[in-house]
């Protein structure tokens, strides 16, 4: 399938997973919700919640089980404390991993803030054909994700998008749902 040549809006969702935060300092999902929206796509949640495992299963999988919401955008509990736990907490509930993305962003975030890149478990995968990118929690880590994935949560992106996968999680037949893709090499 070839990408497409016109914009498809998404539906998406914003997770802030934090002990700390509120709505009115969270800069991070705030940044998240600013992006999405200036790239065209539509906010379809939001929620703040602390660090825990069973909260954070319990609010994505409420998000991946709703045809309304095509992507998932997690900020914060991807660090080495005790209580960061966002990893742990995806892990089970993906169908596949996207390992491109944690590379990626560790790759560009390198260049950013050095060695201390290693210390970050961004992750991204798919669960019932909802794209979930999970990503630290600072303002800067989240702008460095954005602009990793805004390009795949493109439906004009080339050679290959999410969107296609994402679009209509209703789809019953497995085989209809593809990347978008050019497949002219």
């Amino acid at each position: 399938m070839k990408a497409s040549p016109e914009f498809i809006p998404l539906r998406m969702a914003v997770l802030t997973v934090s002990d700390t935060r509120t709505y009115e300092n969270d800069t991070s999902g705030q940044v998240l919700v600013d992006n999405l929206q200036a790239a065209g796509h539509h906010l379809g949640d939001r929620n703040l919640i602390p660090d825990d495992v069973y909260i954070m299963r319990a609010v994505t999988s409420q998000w991946i089980a709703n045809p309304d919401i095509q992507a998932i955008l997690i900020t914060g509990g991807t660090g080495f404390t005790e209580r960061d736990s966002t990893p742990e907490a995806m892990l089970p509930l993906f169908d596949k991993v996207i390992e491109g993305f944690g590379e990626l962003f560790r790759q560009i975030s390198y260049q950013e803030i050095g060695s201390s890149t290693i210390q970050s478990r961004a992750l991204g995968g798919l669960a019932n054909n909802t794209v979930v990118f999970c990503m630290p929690g600072s303002t800067g880590a989240c702008k460095t994700a954005w602009s990793i994935i805004k390009e795949q949560l493109d439906s004009r992106h080339k050679p290959c998008n999410y969107v296609g996968l994402i679009q209509n999680k209703q789809h019953k037949d497995p085989n209809e749902l593809k990347p978008f893709c050019d497949t002219r090499a």
